[in-house]
């Protein structure tokens, strides 16, 4: 409860809504936006919010990053497109994953970069942003949201590098 209201998380990217679903299961009092670019994977996620039997609690929305969800955000998690395109051919394990839920465009962090823009303005003070990155957890305060851009630059120098 953030100053006498229910904290707002926002799950970008949320693909199945799985993430979405255990913040929403773990946190009762939390109201969670769950948002996506893909139709299929919205809904996918509505569904699973429907068989979850949180429907009211989990706010699925298709749109960009967070674009559908109003207002400040607390909390945003994040599990988004991160390895470059051409190295789709280093990763046959990922064959069966929607090409635009993995790949991006350039050195990968497109995204990220958008995402870490969209919550400058949008995290509320003392919020949160945490991504996951090439298998990596990273969790940032909004005053460190630099800092976490710069180390998600170096970390993709680096697999570039190593690739």
């Amino acid at each position: 409860d953030r100053r006498g209201r229910p904290a707002v998380v926002a799950d970008v990217g949320t693909g199945s809504g799985a993430l979405a679903l255990a913040i929403a299961s773990a946190a009762p009092q939390a109201r969670v936006w769950a948002t996506d670019t893909s139709p299929a994977a919205v809904a996918l996620a509505r569904e699973n919010v429907r068989r979850h039997g949180l429907l009211g609690r989990v706010i699925v929305r298709e749109g960009d990053l967070l674009e559908p969800v109003p207002g400040c955000v607390d909390f945003v998690v994040a599990n988004l497109p991160y390895l470059p395109a051409r190295e789709r051919g280093l990763h046959p394990e990922l064959a069966d994953e929607p090409e635009e839920a993995v790949f991006a465009a350039r050195d990968g962090l497109g995204p990220y970069r958008r995402l870490l823009a969209a919550c400058e303005p949008r995290l509320t003070p003392g919020g949160v942003l945490v991504v996951q990155f090439r298998g990596r957890v990273y969790a940032a305060r909004r005053e460190e949201l630099e800092a976490l851009r710069d180390r998600l630059e170096d970390e993709a120098t680096l697999a570039l590098e190593a690739a």
